[in-house]
């Protein structure tokens, strides 16, 4: 992935995305829960193309199949986030550590369809949580472990740039 000059991912906020061209600064957040839906579709699509399947193409990119365990995982992970946000002041958010989850988890050996079923189920737990945030529960705070400080409103548009960016990953692997 093309990381601009910051030291942090929170550059999505800033600008759009180089490479999938998902432009966070411009994302109303109430607008998130369409596009958990719309990215589970994609997802949908990719499992029905036979496009999500094990087995690394480049040492330096997961597969198809590691990208969509993650973006279930995001999912869940960013619900329990944002849950935190909303019920407690300021909440601090343990690590995680993304590559030791694809191998603590076995990614690799998953059942696409199974994934994909769960992404689904996780995208619409996470759309239907954001569709009953109240207009000041939006700003309600939370930090990363590495100080990074969001809102509800920026998590959920940090957020949805990481499984729109997988679905181009995925379409963008080498055969």
């Amino acid at each position: 992935m093309i990381v601009p000059d910051d030291k942090d991912w929170t550059w999505v906020l800033r600008r759009p995305c180089p490479e999938c061209g998902f432009d966070a600064s411009s994302c109303i957040a109430q607008t998130v829960p369409g596009l958990l839906r719309a990215n589970a579709e994609s997802w949908r699509q990719l499992l029905e193309r036979g496009a999500i399947r094990p087995g690394r193409r480049v040492d330096t990119a997961w597969s198809s199949l590691e990208y969509a365990c993650h973006v279930r995982d995001v999912y869940a992970r960013y619900a329990d986030r944002i849950e935190a946000m909303l019920n407690e002041e300021d909440p601090l958010y343990p690590n995680w550590d993304q590559d030791a989850s694809a191998v603590a988890e076995r990614y690799e050996e998953q059942d696409p369809e199974t994934v994909v079923g769960k992404l689904t189920v996780n995208a619409e737990a996470l759309a239907g949580r954001l569709e009953r945030i109240s207009a000041a529960e939006w700003e309600r705070p939370g930090r990363r472990s590495d100080g990074a400080s969001f809102t509800v409103n920026s998590i959920s548009r940090y957020m949805i740039h990481d499984p729109i960016h997988h679905v181009w990953d995925v379409d963008h692997l080498p055969l």
